[in-house]
């Protein structure tokens, strides 16, 4: 049997569950997952090897208007993941409509496989998961619709194998044994972000960054300090705490998460440091790993 090796897309509106999707495609938790909406800012990859075949995910941020430079890195992600992409998931839900033009339009002149993922099905019932199904498909008549639980996994065998038909042949991209493109300092970067998004509310997570300043290995602890950027004194407050309280428990909950991520125990550092408008700072944003408007 020819073997098949390809990089398939994840797009969709924030809240899909776009990264359930691709963590249980993947079997692994690779990508944060948060009940509040822009989690993902960076597109993030995850590798599933098998005997023959390769599939490249690229979870990618949720479909949003810009409002910032930072937003407009994040669509350029997405814009590249249909670039180079061998297969496209537009993941979405019962009752989500998707009418992002610019997208809709280069899904029907593009080539590229596609596969409409209706995710969380588990939540209504036959006739109105039919409905759905008829909806997307006079939305796009050649592509293939699919309703999944991602989170339940139903489905996701189907689904897997109507990603490998449709993969180009070829040989792998990746070592078999590799999960991610990313460092561990990004999903450490990534845990204490998440832990953010859970522990604090309204417009603090969404005007945080986290970077890893320092990561230094040793044989039975490893030391980390990371530094939170936030952009108002009054969201530093926050964070902080009375009394630090706060950080304190981000500390743990973020901690207690790295070590089951790297399987031994660590010392985190947590600093928080205030750039105003850093979401507009092409010099923060690519420090941060960001696509900036003058590389696009």
């Amino acid at each position: 049997m020819a073997h098949k090796a390809g990089f398939v897309s994840i797009i969709g509106y924030p809240n899909v569950g776009k990264s359930t999707l691709m963590n249980a495609l993947v079997g692994e938790r690779l990508s944060i997952i948060t009940p509040k909406a822009q989690t993902t800012r960076h597109r993030i990859m995850g590798i599933l090897s098998g005997e023959d075949f390769q599939i490249v995910y690229s979870d990618t941020p949720g479909i949003i208007k810009p409002h910032y430079m930072l937003h407009r890195s994040m669509m350029s992600a997405v814009m590249a993941s249909l670039s180079d992409a061998d297969v496209v998931l537009l993941v979405t839900e019962i009752d989500t409509p998707f009418d992002n033009e610019q997208i809709i339009e280069r899904l029907r002149e593009s080539a590229t496989p596609l596969i409409v993922v209706i995710n969380k099905v588990d939540l209504s019932s036959e006739p109105i998961v039919k409905q759905a199904i008829e909806k997307w498909a006079k939305q796009f008549p050649s592509a293939e619709i699919i309703p999944v639980s991602a989170l339940h996994v139903f489905n996701l065998g189907r689904l897997l194998d109507m990603i490998i038909d449709r993969l180009p042949e070829g040989p792998e991209y990746y070592p078999k044994d590799e999960l991610s493109d990313r460092t561990e300092r990004f999903f450490v970067s990534e845990i204490i972000r998440e832990k953010i998004f859970l522990l604090f509310g309204e417009e603090v997570p969404y005007s945080c960054e986290v970077i890893i300043d320092s990561f230094k290995e040793d044989e039975n602890l490893d030391r980390i300090e990371a530094t939170i950027y936030v952009s108002r004194e009054s969201q530093k407050a926050i964070l902080l705490g009375k009394q630090g309280k706060s950080i304190k428990k981000l500390g743990m909950d973020a901690r207690k998460e790295i070590e089951a991520f790297l399987d031994k125990h660590i010392f985190l550092g947590l600093t928080i440091k205030v750039e105003k408008n850093w979401r507009e700072n092409e010099r923060l944003l690519k420090r941060f790993g960001y696509m900036t408007d003058k590389e696009e």
